[in-house]
């Protein structure tokens, strides 16, 4: 199985965090978001590095130099998309297509939004993955919230956990159950993508793709109940920095 991990964004809402370093990198308590994430790939029997991180031409300067620091288990490759700002940014799903086509990945993919805070073990998800892999898997989580759901791809499931609608960023979402841009493509369903970079023009979020394979063919919902953080704005990054460091203190 290989690995991507999505971090070409240039996080505006966040800054001036962001107006020099890359959403991914700022720590969260006492690590980095990509160290969290890494951390946890580390943990996976069967990641074949190595890891591929997409990210632009602003930031990809202090990916390297984390790179050449970062103690992982799991080899790092980065990859540079070419985008500059937010203006001319390719869009998740064009960054998506990109590796996979220089890469020549034709293996099961596991995709994670490089801004992805969790808690739950992605063990779980691959095993869930697994058993569902006549289709797609897309991790999932209650927010809890309409408001907030608005901001997310809001998604539907049935009694099997298959999804039945996935709709992004809806103005009236139909329930709090979100997409947490974690992904696992069984190689065969890698070609889709494709297909909708050549046919469809909304290539920012990956909800935009997600939405348009739930009618082309099968997604399953993984939906876990461990804390999962939102850092989208200085709000949110400052009260997920505070929990996570009440925890690493024990409190």
């Amino acid at each position: 199985m290989k690995v991507m991990i999505l971090a070409a964004g240039y996080a505006v809402r966040l800054q001036p965090l962001t107006t020099n370093m890359p959403k991914s990198l700022l720590n969260i308590g006492k690590r980095s978001i990509i160290d969290r994430i890494m951390d946890k790939l580390d943990r996976i029997k069967d990641v074949n590095d190595p890891v591929y991180i997409i990210t632009n031409d602003k930031f990809f300067s202090n990916f390297d130099e984390w790179a050449k620091a970062a103690k992982h288990k799991c080899a790092v490759s980065l990859i540079n998309d070419g985008s500059t700002n937010n203006d001319n940014r390719l869009g998740a799903i064009k960054d998506m297509s990109l590796v996979i086509e220089e890469q020549s990945i034709s293996e099961d993919l596991l995709i994670i939004a490089g801004d992805n805070l969790f808690d739950f073990d992605l063990e779980n998800f691959l095993a869930f993955a697994h058993k569902k892999a006549d289709g797609v898997s897309v991790a999932l989580y209650d927010i809890g919230d309409i408001k907030l759901a608005r901001n997310f791809g809001v998604v539907a499931i049935d009694d099997k956990n298959k999804v039945v609608e996935f709709q992004e960023k809806p103005e009236n979402p139909r329930s709090t159950l979100i997409s947490t841009g974690i992904y696992y493509f069984p190689k065969n369903k890698l070609s889709f993508i494709k297909e909708y970079v050549k046919m469809q023009n909304k290539m920012d979020a990956p909800g935009y793709y997600m939405s348009w394979l739930a009618q082309e063919d099968k997604i399953y919902g993984f939906t876990f109940t461990e804390d999962w953080y939102d850092i989208g704005n200085i709000e949110s990054y400052k009260k997920a920095d505070a929990e996570y460091l009440k925890k690493e203190k024990g409190e």
